[in-house]
């Protein structure tokens, strides 16, 4: 029965893919004190006081780490099984096709978690300073909100860093094409102002740093859609030949 053994195929890849993560996981609760550490050393963090407001802080905020870099470190891993069960469906042009998206995605994702920490989460925390010492507030942060902070400002910059990938992929699969990105260009600056100012600090300076990479980003998913539309026309001109 072709079904089961595909269910049975992915319910084998999916335990690996727990066991990956689980080892991960280990790993990370031996190197999460160092991770903490960086973080702490580096702005704004630094300029902080860490204070815990519950028994439990700590733990959680420990366990939350760890989980974190287990799940960048298996994520790379958890893409390429999902990919061994997915290949046997598709033609091998597809395969070779579909398979650079991997490290592309893992590199992206990367690149915008980096940005959201070293750039955007400066700017916001600098921002919401300023209001606090305009409101003569004192500045007292726990440890997990703090980490609630840097995960609210960098998850949404690193997912809309996954813009060009997606894009590609759509035209490889037919769902999207170069001109309908290009008719839709306008449509698609409203899109990026609206979200740049939903993940940046209320000022027109923050929103415009943001706007700047997700408008890049925008012109890269068009350039990276024209080259993928092109390979596309051109595998399926060779596919009656075949």
């Amino acid at each position: 029965m072709p079904l089961l053994s595909h269910v049975l195929e992915l319910r084998k890849q999916l335990i690996t893919i727990l066991i990956v993560f689980t080892v991960c996981l280990t790993g990370g609760l031996f190197a999460a004190p160092y991770l903490l550490d960086y973080i702490k050393s580096t702005p704004p963090a630094s300029e902080l006081e860490w204070n815990t407001f519950s028994p439990f802080d700590g733990v959680r905020m420990y366990m939350n780490l760890a989980f974190v870099m287990a799940a960048v470190v298996t994520l790379p891993i958890a893409l390429y099984l999902l990919w061994g069960f997915v290949k046997e469906g598709l033609h091998p042009h597809e395969r070779s096709a579909v398979l650079r998206y991997i490290p592309y995605s893992v590199f992206f994702l990367l690149l915008g978690i980096a940005f959201g920490y070293f750039v955007l989460l400066p700017i916001s925390y600098s921002f919401v300073s300023d209001i606090s010492d305009k409101l003569n507030l004192v500045e007292t942060y726990g440890v997990m909100q703090y980490f609630s902070f840097i995960m609210n400002v960098v998850l949404p910059i690193a997912a809309a860093f996954e813009l060009p990938i997606v894009v590609m992929f759509l035209t490889r699969i037919g769902l999207l094409t170069p001109d309908r990105l290009r008719k839709s260009r306008r449509y698609a600056y409203l899109v990026l102002v609206i979200v740049s100012n939903i993940i940046s600090p209320p000022d027109f300076v923050s929103a415009f740093i943001i706007l700047i990479p997700l408008s890049a980003l925008f012109e890269l998913s068009v350039l990276l859609s024209r080259s993928a539309f092109r390979k596309r026309a051109a595998l399926q001109a060779e596919l009656p030949a075949v």
